[in-house]
């Protein structure tokens, strides 16, 4: 049920996103789901990342490469991949966050997106 409540939160932020920034990139990463055997190991070997964010917008602000976002549902919690993950892109100069519903995703793309270099 968790996955069904943070999948209609990331619809929603989408929708939302393409009517507002319909010229900045973003998209989302495909990494969660249950799958075959078979094809967990083929998504494994072209790369797909256990904790990656589940979208990435490719707009550079704040002295950042992009955006990072994981969507959540209010009472979801980060799994220890997905806290490794976050650490990582921000040292390698990615914004990162967790929005738990689609007003905290519009506070935190309007906040990056409209912010001077």
């Amino acid at each position: 049920m968790k996955n069904h409540i943070e999948s209609h939160i990331q619809r929603n932020c989408l929708k939302w996103f393409k009517l507002q920034h319909s010229r900045v990139v973003i998209h989302a990463i495909p990494n969660g789901g249950k799958r075959s055997r078979i094809e967990a190991s083929i998504m494994q070997g072209e790369g797909v990342l256990a904790g990656a964010a589940d979208l990435f917008i490719a707009h550079a602000s704040r002295g950042k490469h992009g955006l990072y976002i994981e969507i959540k549902s209010p009472t979801g919690r980060q799994e220890d991949s997905q806290k490794e993950f976050e650490r990582n892109v921000i040292a390698a100069g990615y914004c990162y966050f967790v929005c738990r519903s689609l007003e905290d995703f519009i506070r935190v793309v309007n906040e990056y997106i409209n912010q001077k270099q």
